[in-house]
């Protein structure tokens, strides 16, 4: 198997992992605080990665532990701060459809800084896979905008830096497993560290034996997302692996009928096809690096 068809399937299991883990979730009714629970989720695959990175990487580290840092400060614990605060402003529909728009904003830092090229061909089936969201949630478009949608907005660009330097540092030759444990493990100290300054650190100690059940199911839900996803960002662009995501909410919709017995409506199944046909079009194309005159040989 070449290394496009093996990062493109890992993408998609990413895709796969993430709209089931929306339905699975709604299974829970005991509530963690959101800071506690991403850090405690965070510590422990920060901790597994860490150890991963041991057994099967054997080359020297690529870039420093303060550029490891960067991940876990940006994308690790500073974007869920403000996503946390910006959903308590705005509905969950309106945050995820905004937080969807990170294909855009990748593929705008993936060409500057990344130089990596986009075929007319993938403009096209990230534009068709962004109208059928924009139909499947229309419900959920944003009238006028909120403080916590410009949260969300806010949220939704540190995690397009914080791919796009987990992109550069493996195109540096850093392993993906490194990465992955700078970002969770870097992220949740940071995490930690917030919950102690505002007061909320000793709700650890007070969760309750199914809430643990809670946060450990989450947490291997969690594991196979960023397990699959800077595994197979290690092989195909990031501005495709982006836009590959946006199968995730076909995932929870198909999920949603056959697990929990939910109604398609008319809206989505059409959404849901524009998505399919955007994303089927984006699994087929080639990543490519613009390059520059310093790299010819």
């Amino acid at each position: 198997m070449d290394n496009e068809t093996k990062g493109t399937l890992l993408v998609l299991l990413t895709a796969l992992s993430s709209g089931l883990a929306i339905v699975i979730n709604r299974f829970f009714v005991l509530k963690v605080e959101p800071v506690i629970f991403t850090a405690i989720r965070a510590l422990f695959i920060g901790i597994l990665f860490f150890f991963l990175s041991k057994r099967f990487e054997t080359t020297p580290p690529q870039v420093n532990l303060r550029q490891l840092f960067s991940l876990g400060l940006i994308g690790g614990s500073v974007a869920f701060l403000l996503f946390f605060t910006g959903l308590k402003m705005t509905t969950g529909g309106r945050a995820a459809f905004i937080h969807k728009t990170l294909p855009i904003w990748v593929a705008i830092l993936a060409v500057w800084f990344l130089k990596e090229k986009l075929s007319k061909i993938h403009v096209v089936a990230v534009s068709i896979a962004l109208i059928g969201l924009a139909v499947m949630e229309s419900g959920n478009l944003p009238g006028t905008i909120t403080n916590g949608d410009l949260l969300i907005l806010a949220a939704t660009l540190l995690w397009a830096v914080e791919n796009t330097l987990a992109k550069k540092f493996m195109n540096l030759g850093e392993s993906n497993w490194r990465v992955t444990f700078g970002r969770m493990f870097f992220g949740s100290l940071i995490l930690f560290g917030f919950a102690a300054f505002v007061g909320k650190l000793p709700l650890v100690f007070y969760l309750q034996p199914m809430q643990w059940l809670y946060i450990a199911v989450s947490t291997l839900m969690l594991t196979i997302y960023v397990l699959t996803w800077y595994w197979g960002l290690r092989y195909i662009n990031l501005s495709k692996a982006t836009g590959l995501l946006l199968v995730s909410p076909v995932i929870s919709l198909i999920s949603g009928v056959i697990i929990l017995g939910e109604i398609i409506y008319p809206l989505q199944l059409i959404g849901s096809l524009g998505i399919l046909i955007g994303c089927g079009l984006l699994a087929k194309t080639k990543s490519e690096r613009m390059v520059s005159a310093s790299e010819l040989p």
